[in-house]
């Protein structure tokens, strides 16, 4: 039987330890030393075994199949998959703390559960964070007279045994971070625990043909905590992101082995758990007030399009650097655009304090919302309303010209559907000086 036994490997140039270093000595990389299971085997005939050559396949002698899929009753949350889980997929579901993994993880178990009431067991839901008085608390709030098998554990190989004698139709760990193996000497969380965890489960998953849904925690810095191989093991990996001080909640894949990454899904957190917005163009614009400063940007959320509120508010400022500050853009685009319009329109915004925020938690991230924010810049600077039956779409050059933006048809359309009689837009005008002539003619541009 092989002996397991562990090292501490450098990340960054693959020196070994038999014990943990602060530094490499190799590279003189700090804290790259990370402990690894090894496991010391005798190869070839002296070990017994037979070693037989690979097997090749040809790609056109391999028949297509479709993916065996689980609806989870998410509209939204499927969309965003491809369709529902893979039978047998790893999934990955990240984001801030307090933004709703959990209850979303938990509506979605209720629903798979509440498709086979003859099973109670057909859904596991493994809690290292919680306990189960904690779970029920959250059950009773989204669905009345649920039930659901809970496992309170954190050490891997005991869960796997629980999945491999109950055979459920879907598990649950929240979260992968809390795992550990006793395997390893690390603390749970550490970049060797969280790996061997993941590497585990994910052969388990392969092995048993049962979709496995890990949550995992963020960083400051929002990155996925834990070693990059652990979004490399996985097959898809969930986002789910929004502001805290609003409802509004988007789910997006960074990774998909079985479908797009172009898709978005859009929650509205309520009491009662996750509530799908089927249209939320509308709902973005429905508080919207009609003052200077507002523009309406068609932008898009994966491959489908929505409307939102850009608003701007332009200042005197009586600092000697005046701020410039964007809440759902980019900081650094926001300094760009200002650079443009006090260079090609003349502006003189020097003396100015800058705000701009994208209205309902929303992050706007993609050029084609370039033109909505200079616009509602421009406006707010000169007291001046746009037409609110206006909707704009439009990257801004450095040259103060219009470049063209993807799937633009879409756009348009759904503006038209909400009622905006016009789309500005590259098609139609050229320069970001043409727009200010357009839209707002009794000023100077």
């Amino acid at each position: 039987m092989a002996k397991t036994n562990t090292s501490f490997i450098c990340q960054q140039c693959g020196y070994h330890s038999p014990s943990f270093l602060g530094r490499c000595p190799e590279c003189g990389t700090w804290n790259s030393l990370v402990e690894t299971i090894s496991e010391d085997r005798k190869i070839g005939v002296s070990a017994g075994r037979q070693i037989s050559a690979a097997k090749i396949i040809n790609l056109k002698d391999v028949e297509k199949q479709k993916y065996a899929r689980i609806g989870t009753g998410l509209i939204e949350f499927d969309r965003v998959l491809g369709g529902g889980i893979v039978q047998g997929s790893v999934i990955l579901v990240s984001g801030d703390p307090g933004i709703g993994k959990s209850t979303l993880l938990t509506q979605l178990a209720l629903n798979v559960w509440q498709k086979e009431l003859s099973s109670a067991n057909n859904v596991l839901y493994i809690a290292g964070e919680e306990s189960a008085h904690q779970i029920k608390l959250r059950t009773d709030r989204i669905k009345k007279d649920c039930d659901l098998a809970i496992l309170n554990e954190t050490d891997v190989d005991s869960i796997i045994d629980a999945i491999k004698t109950h055979k459920p139709e879907l598990v649950i760990i929240d979260s992968i971070q809390t795992l550990e193996t006793s395997d390893l000497t690390s603390a749970a969380g550490s970049v060797g625990q969280v790996r061997e965890c993941a590497h585990r489960l994910q052969k388990l998953a392969k092995q048993l043909h049962i979709p496995i849904l890990l949550v995992g925690h963020v960083t400051k810095e929002g990155n996925i905590a834990g070693p990059k191989t652990l979004e490399h093991l996985v097959d898809v990996v969930l986002s789910l992101e929004g502001d805290p001080t609003s409802n509004f909640r988007i789910i997006r894949a960074s990774k998909n082995r079985f479908g797009s990454v172009d898709e978005v899904g859009i929650f509205e957190m309520l009491e009662a758990g996750m509530v799908e917005v089927t249209n939320p163009s509308k709902i973005f614009l429905e508080q919207r007030v009609l003052a200077p400063g507002s523009a309406v940007v068609a932008t898009m959320g994966g491959i489908r399009p929505l409307l939102v509120e850009i608003q701007a508010l332009v200042t005197k400022s009586f600092l000697p650097n005046p701020r410039r500050t964007g809440s759902g853009i980019d900081n650094n685009r926001l300094q760009l655009l200002v650079a443009v319009l006090s260079k090609r329109l003349g502006l003189p915004l020097y003396d100015q304090d800058i705000f701009v925020n994208v209205t309902g938690g929303m992050k706007v991230v993609e050029p084609a919302a370039d033109l909505a924010i200079c616009m509602s810049i421009v406006s707010s600077f000169k007291d001046t309303l746009i037409d609110p039956k206006v909707a704009l779409v439009g990257e801004v050059g450095l040259l103060g010209e219009l470049r063209s933006v993807r799937l633009l048809e879409k756009r348009k359309n759904e503006g038209k559907k909400l009622g905006f009689t016009k789309i500005v837009s590259p098609e139609n005008v050229k320069s970001l000086s043409e727009v200010v002539k357009l839209l707002l003619p009794q000023t100077k541009s």
